[in-house]
């Protein structure tokens, strides 16, 4: 862990002025460059994931720009686990002012007759009840303090359907719902709740829906499906996350925020 000089580009709504803020799934994609950015606008980030080696490496590369962040190993489907990792988090940094819910497993692509009832737990257990766990927990501290902010990473799939993905969009249907619902509970005591939906993002889960195929090929396959014609980035994405966790989105709640290039507002035909 190290200190960290007030990042230069953090302006007097998006800086974090030394928040601290949890985030889950922060060993590689949408969460590590999430935590970098927070980190850069001036929060304290505390890092949550599975695989030491790649948080430990996390945490060192956002100490060396001159950021402060923390890391706990936990599987969010394991509860006490995560709730040991957020109680490090707090003996770290105290008070978790702000969460990025953003673990998450895709599961296993076949029909719904087929899909094994051990993996559709797990599913559900890690996109979701993970998330209701971490509300449960932090949610108390924040209605007391009369703030906070809690960003959950959804999905397309929270709001469409998809063939032979049941657990996945079950997961993420759910998870909408859950921050819907606990933003109306929130919202008299100004703690926000909100879902970032990410469409085709550039991230290894992304890039592994084909893992024989070259990855320019896999880009480009994908962009097929954009409207703006190519997949996103997860800097594109943690923007986002950053202002709806950021006073800048003080008057957003309830709400779901799609990074999609489109997809979710159009019908493509081609």
């Amino acid at each position: 862990m190290a200190r960290a000089e007030r990042s230069v580009d953090a302006g007097p709504m998006n800086g974090f002025g030394g928040r601290h803020v949890l985030i889950t799934g922060a060993s590689s994609g949408i969460g590590l460059v999430s935590a970098t950015l927070l980190a850069r606008r001036g929060a304290r980030v505390y890092l949550v994931a599975r695989r030491r080696d790649q948080l430990a490496a996390a945490a060192s590369a956002i100490a060396k720009e001159g950021g402060i962040a923390a890391y706990g190993v936990a599987d969010v489907s394991d509860r006490d686990a995560l709730l040991a990792a957020i109680a490090q988090a707090e003996a770290a940094f105290g008070p978790i002012e702000a969460v990025f819910a953003n673990a998450g497993t895709g599961g296993r692509f076949t029909a719904l007759t087929a899909y094994d009832e051990g993996t559709f737990d797990q599913v559900i257990r890690t996109n979701l009840t993970s998330v209701f766990w971490t509300l449960k927990r932090v949610l108390p501290g924040m209605l007391e303090r009369r703030r906070g902010s809690i960003l959950m990473t959804g999905s397309i799939s929270s709001e469409r359907g998809m063939a032979n993905n049941v657990a996945y969009v079950a997961s993420k249907h759910g998870l909408l719902g859950l921050a819907r619902a606990a933003a109306l509970e929130a919202a008299p005591y100004n703690v926000r709740v909100n879902c970032v939906i990410p469409g085709l993002i550039e991230t290894p889960m992304l890039l592994q829906i084909d893992p024989n195929a070259p990855l320019q090929q896999v880009r480009e396959l994908l962009g097929r499906a954009v409207p703006m014609g190519r997949i996103g980035t997860a800097e594109e994405l943690a923007e986002t996350a950053c202002f709806l966790l950021s006073d800048a989105a003080s008057h957003v709640t309830a709400q779901a925020i799609a990074v999609d290039g489109g997809m979710l507002g159009t019908f493509k035909t081609r």
